[in-house]
């Protein structure tokens, strides 16, 4: 699955906003993101949070053959992986031109600039050494995952302990860490990239590139450096000339942030040394109760709240008046809603009115045709007489289409004129109230 692409209006904003030194983030141009190191509870395995991306670093080992050009020296092996769990451009499975770069860099960084001692990794020389395997998980991608891969990779390596060995003749024992203690390796300096973006052909320089800045970015310079200012590897891509001021001014710059993040890492394992030692919870076992596994994170902004009400008071001061407010609507029946302004909408309320229409047109027609209703009353008085003489009912008999079913209705004679009256009547106001209309 391809990753979004970045619109122009994305892209024209986040140019402009460099060109006026300001971020998305607000950082400054050589701020770095906030870095977050914690330790699983097993030894070797390493989270490392560059602001919102995230890797994981794990560190394992195994007795193997040597090389037979270097029979005297353990093995290095490191392996970046990208997850599509990371991002939707990532695919599972295949490597991408980014996962070899990111690969050779990181090699480069940690196996070429020997940071750690490999003849210390021989057991037998010639049969046995200890191969040290590094993976790297990238969790989240934000941008920068060189950075964040380097720190995690170096400070897993730092916290890995590797089991102890014993030797009797031709035998080789690996002893358990409840039999004896593992030993830590032996590593001589910590190098750590800095990467840093070139935005119009080298005209303006950013430190720790977020995502969407890197999709705009022209060039990359990636430093590897060591608290000691000793530059382990450096690499360009992107196809940007740069002259040689631009990148001695990096590597100024990179001095500064490697020994800030060489602290950091020194800080995180000197803190959980103490607690292990001390037999607290630490790695998954302290993040259980606190649910920051399946929970999500959230960074807590700091507030000021010196002088709250001086400050309430001084804005509504200066505040300008309230506009005016809009009055509430107003129901008067239920079923009623108010639309817009002074317009009334019914609900469900059309038949009653129809109904109450049509009894007041009835009132009219009586109040106006009096006459009329005083022959009718006349008509029917007289049809009263005529019907106690003769008391005599009328049967009729209606046969349905169906041969099964027949109707029989009884009723008097006077009492079926009397419903035409009515009914006449009702067509009568039923015909005004469609002239009206």
């Amino acid at each position: 699955m391809k990753d979004t692409p970045l619109s122009n209006c994305e892209r024209d904003f986040l140019l402009k906003a460099i060109e006026e030194k300001k971020r998305l983030d607000g950082r400054q141009t050589y701020d770095y993101r906030k870095i977050k190191i914690t330790f699983g509870t097993d030894y070797g395995c390493c989270f490392v949070d560059l602001g919102q991306t995230r890797v994981m670093a794990q560190v394992s080992c195994e007795l193997v053959a040597p090389k037979e050009s270097r029979p005297n020296e353990g093995i290095m092996f490191f392996n970046l992986e990208l997850s599509p769990m990371a991002s939707p451009a990532f695919e599972q499975g295949r490597q991408s031109e980014l996962s070899v770069k990111l690969n050779r860099q990181l090699e480069r960084c940690l196996r070429n600039s020997k940071c750690i001692d490999t003849e210390s990794l021989c057991v037998v020389s010639g049969e046995k050494v200890w191969q040290i395997r590094v993976d790297v998980h990238t969790l989240n991608n934000d941008g920068n995952l060189m950075d964040a891969a380097s720190v995690a990779a170096i400070s897993a390596l730092c916290h890995f302990r590797r089991p102890d060995v014993g030797i009797q003749g031709e035998e080789v024992t690996v002893y358990s860490p409840e039999e004896r203690d593992p030993i830590p390796l032996s590593i001589y300096h910590m190098p750590i990239s800095v990467s840093f973006a070139f935005f119009q052909q080298g005209t303006y320089l950013l430190v720790d590139p977020c995502e969407r800045e890197e999709r705009v970015m022209d060039g990359l310079l990636m430093i590897a450096m060591n608290k000691h200012r000793e530059i382990c590897s450096i690499q360009s891509s992107g196809g940007i000339m740069l002259l040689k001021e631009q990148v001695m001014r990096c590597s100024k710059i990179a001095s500064v942030k490697v020994s800030e993040i060489t602290e950091l890492i020194n800080k995180a394992l000197l803190n959980d040394k103490t607690a292990r030692k001390a037999g607290g919870r630490c790695g998954f076992a302290e993040s259980m109760p606190q649910e920051r596994i399946t929970a999500l994170k959230m960074d807590q902004t700091s507030v000021e709240m010196k002088d709250v009400s001086e400050t309430v008071s001084s804005i509504v001061q200066t505040a300008e008046a309230p506009p005016q407010t809009v009055p509430s609507p107003l129901v008067p029946v239920p079923g009623v809603g108010h639309i817009g302004e002074g317009l009334r909408n019914t609900w469900g309320l059309e038949e009653e009115e129809e109904e109450e229409e049509e009894e007041e047109e009835e009132d009219d027609g009586e109040s106006s045709g009096g006459d009329s209703v005083a022959e009718v009353t006349k008509m029917e008085k007289e049809q009263h007489k005529d019907d106690k003489s003769r008391k005599v009912d009328v049967v009729e008999i209606l046969d349905s289409d169906e041969e099964e079913e027949e109707v029989v209705i009884l009723y008097p004679e006077t009492t079926k004129k009397a419903k035409n009256t009515g009914t006449g009547q009702k067509g009568a106001a039923t015909s005004r109230k469609q002239q009206k209309k």
